[in-house]
């Protein structure tokens, strides 16, 4: 599936503001991943985002218009979710998305790397 490219151009304008960030930038999840130190911070899919956030809190933040939980293999996703485009159509609803994810990255844990057999 084919990513949104002014998405991710917004998304990439976003974090290039913030230069204490390693920012790379991996196809990943059948979009564009913006990693963050080495971790997956947020996704551009073909018109949503998503997210990776502190699973605390998503009771709160399934409240806000756009979300759509990360469902993989029938059961939900913790600390993950979608944003369809309602959830971040201003700039401030942007922003509040990408700073979700900013804010958790410090917490979260890095992957850990396939060894290939």
């Amino acid at each position: 599936m084919p990513y949104n490219h002014e998405l991710a151009d917004r998304v990439r304008d976003y974090l290039s503001q913030r230069e204490e960030y390693l920012i790379e930038e991996k196809k990943m999840f059948g979009g564009l991943a913006f990693m963050v130190n080495h971790k997956m911070c947020i996704n551009v899919g073909d018109d949503q985002l998503m997210c990776r956030f502190d699973p605390e809190l998503t009771e709160q933040l399934a409240e806000k218009p756009g979300y759509v939980p990360m469902i993989m293999k029938g059961k939900e996703l913790p600390g993950y979710c979608y944003v369809d485009p309602i959830g971040y159509r201003t700039h401030t609803d942007f922003a509040f998305w990408l700073n979700l994810c900013l804010d958790y990255n410090a917490m979260a844990v890095v992957a850990k790397k396939k060894v290939k057999k």
